[in-house]
């Protein structure tokens, strides 16, 4: 029995219910016509016996008639003022009503059977579809239009002003994006969020015990190679003689290559996949690529504290790494941006001088900076196009369409909003193509060093939702259904 089958068996009971009382309704209209038949009646017939009454007492007042009688004698009296005998016509009787009849040893399957019968008897057409036949006609057209407004996908609304207002605040961040991000460490944001970076990392540190730098030597430095002393891994190996030549690797690309490196799901998975099986996995002309290393145990009495320790052990490391290492003399190689290398098992076309494939390509843009600290760098004109865009919505929405303040709420389920949104990222995506293909010269390593990632990626996830809108548009939205009946079902629980 599917899902399905017990509801339309209760839709058939209901239909059958619906015609019991349409019947009964029937049936009291009935009753009601004849008693206000019985009421006229008995109206009419009062009136007569007030007018006999009336000429009775006439009659005796005029003969000065004077009457001592009993109460036997005033019966006789009065049936004797009767002029005229009313008979009162009797309507037929009232038809009987069908029913179905349950007693205590009745089940619920029983119950459809008589369902069934009364059905039969009564002729009544059950169709695909009884919750509809349920509804009169008025009912279902309201039915449809609050679902059409409340619990369906909307097209969008925007207006010129909607457009112009998305297109400057996705410029606006564009220029900030060409002006103060540039190429990785150059900018003045990236050396903001590399500074920033660098009193994370101490900050970290001394939560866990640092007690600060030595006099004369670096503190971040210093924080760095605490760290790396205190959550020691299994698989970071710094050079290709470290796995015995199976594949080329440096200090300088070993973090991209080492997916337990990639501060992400993946990056957690292969990191507690690696200090449980005393394993190392990397990633080379679009392979993974397994290592045994030495026996690594993690601590912990039992499965959850081991994965707990796997877990720290991880994010310790990934704070040993984001600021470059201990011995670094500039700037120093930092950890990839969240899924970057996963860009490495693209091995395919060839670019450049050298006819290099893309995943070689996206290890060297890593090599020349492209990581954490520069994504963080990216993230900042990417968030204040965000933010401004939402803030000129609500404006927009408040002052100007003269709507509640909880109407106004930047919801990127609201189709204007985001339309906005992606209209304003792919502005935004505009400027800064732009920029990085003029610049690099036709270099595909430069155009993606002078590229926002983050921006990109941005800009594809509200085309797909926005791609997503537009083919259901119109259809159901079961989310909002569901939403809705979970809201009412707590309110029936309330009360």
């Amino acid at each position: 029995m599917s899902k399905k089958e017990p509801l339309i068996e209760h839709a058939q009971a209901m239909l059958v219910q619906k015609h019991q009382t349409d019947a009964a309704q029937g049936h009291l209209g009935l009753l009601d016509s004849a008693l206000e038949d019985m009421q006229a009646l008995q109206a009419e017939n009062l009136q007569h016996l007030e007018l006999m009454l009336f000429q009775a007492g006439t009659l005796v007042e005029e003969s000065q008639v004077i009457f001592d009688a009993d109460e036997e004698d005033a019966l006789l009296i009065e049936s004797s003022l009767l002029v005229q005998e009313e008979f009162v016509s009797i309507r037929a009787p009232l038809p009987g009503l069908d029913f179905i009849e349950m007693d205590g040893g009745s089940d619920w399957r029983n119950y459809l059977d008589q369902v069934a019968s009364y059905a039969q008897r009564h002729q009544i057409e059950i169709g695909q579809d009884p919750f509809r036949d349920l509804m009169s006609t008025s009912q279902r057209i309201a039915l449809e239009k609050r679902i059409r407004d409340e619990f369906s996908f909307k097209g969008v609304q925007c207006d010129k002003y909607d457009y112009m207002i998305a297109g400057t605040c996705g410029l606006i961040g564009g220029l900030v994006d060409v002006l103060f991000v540039g190429l990785p460490g150059q900018g003045s944001l990236t050396q903001f969020t590399d500074d920033m970076t660098d009193k994370a990392v101490e900050k970290f540190a001394s939560w866990n015990g640092w007690k600060g730098p030595r006099e004369g030597k670096n503190p971040t430095a210093s924080a760095i190679g605490f760290l790396e002393r205190k959550y020691k891994v299994n698989y970071d190996h710094r050079h290709g003689g470290d796995v015995d030549g199976l594949f080329a690797m440096s200090t300088r690309n070993h973090h991209i290559k080492s997916l337990a490196h990639s501060p992400d799901l993946v990056g957690l998975f292969f990191s507690i996949l690696d200090q449980f099986t005393s394993t190392a996995h990397f990633v080379d002309g679009g392979r993974l690529i397994s290592v045994d290393t030495d026996t690594f145990e993690l601590k912990g009495s039992n499965l959850v504290a081991k994965l707990f320790c796997g877990f720290i052990n991880w994010l310790g490391h990934l704070f040993s790494d984001v600021a470059g290492s201990s011995g670094a003399q500039q700037r120093g190689s930092g950890i990839p941006i969240p899924f970057f290398s996963l860009l490495q098992f693209i091995n395919v076309g060839e670019f450049g001088q050298h006819k290099q494939t893309f995943a070689k390509v996206a290890v060297q843009v890593f090599e020349q900076g492209y990581d954490l600290r520069h994504g963080l760098a990216m993230a900042i004109p990417v968030l204040l196009s965000e933010l401004l865009t939402r803030v000129t919505w609500v404006v927009k929405q408040r002052f100007y369409h003269q709507k509640d303040w909880s109407e106004c709420i930047p919801s990127a389920s609201n189709p204007e909003l985001r339309r906005m949104l992606l209209v304003a990222h792919g502005t935004l995506c505009l400027v800064d193509g732009a920029d990085a293909a003029i610049r690099s010269g036709g270099d595909m390593i430069q155009f993606m060093l002078r590229s926002n990632l983050i921006a990109w990626v941005r800009f594809g996830t509200l085309a797909l939702k926005e791609l997503n809108a537009w083919y259901k548009e119109g259809k159901l939205d079961v989310s909002a259904v569901d939403s809705y009946l979970d809201g009412e079902c707590e309110r029936l629980l309330a009360s």
